[in-house]
């Protein structure tokens, strides 16, 4: 079974969450606060599958490609948003 996926933008408005607590499940202990999410954990899930891949394979662009079935173009177009993406939101 898959874990839920962290929400990263409001359901109402559609604005950036912040995590407000953590806790951890072995000793219960609760850290509260008002805790911006880490860069890639404001990526899509899509985003953060093909980051993953990608590091996976060395930073191959020609092993994504072959790995996702698209052409090395494409691939170099997605990291490139990719990359202009994360400039913008860290």
């Amino acid at each position: 079974m898959r874990k839920p996926k962290l929400p990263t933008s409001c359901p109402a408005c559609s604005e950036s969450l912040q995590v407000s607590q953590l806790s951890c499940p072995v000793c219960s202990t609760q850290v509260s606060g008002n805790f911006t999410l880490p860069s890639l954990a404001k990526l899509t899930e899509d985003e953060q599958e093909f980051i993953i891949h990608f590091v996976i394979n060395g930073g191959s662009l020609k092993e994504m490609a072959a790995l996702t079935g698209v052409s090395y173009p494409t691939v170099r177009n997605r990291l490139d948003d990719l990359i202009a993406k994360i400039k913008a939101i860290h």
